[in-house]
């Protein structure tokens, strides 16, 4: 653990820019003293702890900066653990900074990136997968990633984190025990039982690090390719989803050579909607290439929309082109057919429909129009249930950031030896070293053990005044 700080810090809390509110945050031992320095109103130094004061910022030869609100947080009951004080001022870039000037010519220092929810993490007031789970709050851009930035930073993986590695230091204390009295060959934790416990954690582990790709997709935008030949409607389709004209439409084949990607929320879920490259056959080696980025795109999507128009159904080609998803296309993700274009052969989609049924067997063909909205809202309810169709449910532990995933996937790699060693019939020596480094690897996602690297990557990812 750092030590705790003796300097005081401030900076603009509110995101940077002109706005009709700017929140100034200080804290440190001198909190208090430096905000009262450049206030005028009833003394903040006298003021009980959550309280809020209507004042005025003045400069040092006494012209008043602006009207303020000045809330004070007394330490330990603060975000920081310190001493706090808040202050609003009206959105001026201007004023925002004189402020800034007045309180650091009053003694405080600018923040570093992070640097308030760091201190939080010194102070106690936070483990570290809390307060990583801050940064992902602001982050968050949809309900489900709310949630599950609510969910950590309200302990309920730090408290799962926590049982577990209790549960493995009551183990080590009796296999410790063990070695204290190894001439006299005792045996004080039951290898049978401690088999047991150990397998029991290692699949708890395990399947927690196994949520890891969902936590993503529902962090950062699950994502959807859209694939299929030239001229078949995948940049209209993207226009149609987003609402909006994102992507070129032409009726000239090739006019998409790269990848076009861009967002949009269905039902409280982040969606990364991916326009592709037409796949064909083609000698242009710029289209080529983006054929191949297509392909990629493809094995990183959790749903495929397989875009076909109704000439699709009669050509040769379609079969070649469907080979080329199956093999791109990851084993856990979902692919729908979609047959486009309905518009143009209204008294036999039906027809076409089973057609497109007997090319990709085990799917649910949809039939749309990109051009008149026909079936789009069919298509978001079976991209929406395709993608959250092997999520967790709410009361699941999710992992969202990739350092707890390689915590929890090097616990359960020591867990697994643990378990080997124990068949193998080690000796306790061996068998605590692996037992260690299980409870190590879990430390170090609350922050239990963790070094001053880690935490200097970890803060700098957040805007300064967080």
């Amino acid at each position: 653990m750092e030590q705790v700080t003796t300097d005081t810090i401030c900076a603009i809390s509110t995101p940077p820019g002109r706005g009709g509110i700017a929140v100034a945050r200080v804290s440190g031992p001198a909190a208090i003293a430096i905000a009262n320095a450049v206030w005028k109103g009833a003394s903040l130094a006298d003021a009980k702890s959550h309280t809020v004061h209507l004042g005025t910022i003045t400069r040092p030869d006494g012209t008043a900066l602006d009207q303020a609100v000045a809330t004070v947080f007394r330490n330990p009951r603060s975000f920081t653990g310190e001493d706090v004080v808040e202050i609003s001022v009206h959105g001026s870039t201007f004023i925002q900074q004189e402020l800034l000037h007045l309180l650091v010519a009053s003694g405080a220092r600018m923040a570093e990136p992070g640097e308030f929810t760091r201190r939080a993490f010194v102070n106690g007031r936070l483990d570290l997968a809390e307060a990583e789970a801050v940064a992902d709050l602001i982050a968050s851009s949809s309900r489900a990633a709310h949630r599950l930035a609510i969910s950590q930073l309200q302990g309920r993986f730090s408290a799962n984190i926590d049982s577990l590695r209790q549960q493995l230091l009551d183990l080590a204390v009796l296999l410790e025990l063990e070695l204290d009295f190894s001439e006299e060959d005792v045996t004080f934790a039951d290898r049978a039982k401690l088999r047991e416990l150990a397998s029991d954690i290692q699949n708890m582990v395990t399947r927690m690090a196994s949520t890891f790709s969902s936590g993503q997709a529902l962090r950062d935008g699950i994502p959807v390719a859209i694939i299929g030949r030239p001229n078949v409607g995948k940049s209209r389709l993207l226009n149609t989803l987003l609402d909006t004209d994102r992507a070129i439409v032409s009726d000239i084949p090739g006019t998409t050579r790269d990848t076009i990607e861009d967002t949009i929320d269905i039902d409280g879920h982040t969606f990364r909607f991916i326009d592709t490259a037409g796949i064909r056959t083609t000698d242009d080696p710029i289209e080529s290439l983006g054929i191949e980025r297509a392909l990629r795109s493809v094995a990183k999507a959790s749903v495929v929309i397989w875009l076909l128009s109704p000439d699709d159904l009669q050509s040769p080609e379609t079969s070649a082109n469907k080979a080329l998803i199956d093999g791109s296309i990851r084993p856990d993700a979902t692919l729908i057919p979609v047959l486009n274009k309905i518009d143009t052969i209204p008294d036999s989609v039906t027809q076409a429909t089973e057609s497109l049924s007997a090319m990709a067997p085990g799917t649910a063909p949809l039939a749309i129009s990109a051009l008149t909205g026909t079936g789009i809202s069919d298509l978001r309810n079976a991209i929406l249930a395709a993608a959250t169709a092997g999520l967790p449910d709410d009361e699941s532990i999710i992992v969202t950031n990739a350092r707890h995933h390689a915590a929890l996937t090097e616990a359960a790699d020591a867990l697994t030896q643990l378990i080997d060693g124990i068949d193998l019939g080690l000796t306790p020596d061996l068998l605590a070293q692996h037992l260690r480094q299980a409870i190590h690897s879990l430390a170090t996602i609350t922050g239990s053990i963790t070094s001053t690297q880690i935490l200097q990557t970890i803060f700098h990812r957040f805007c300064i005044g967080k």
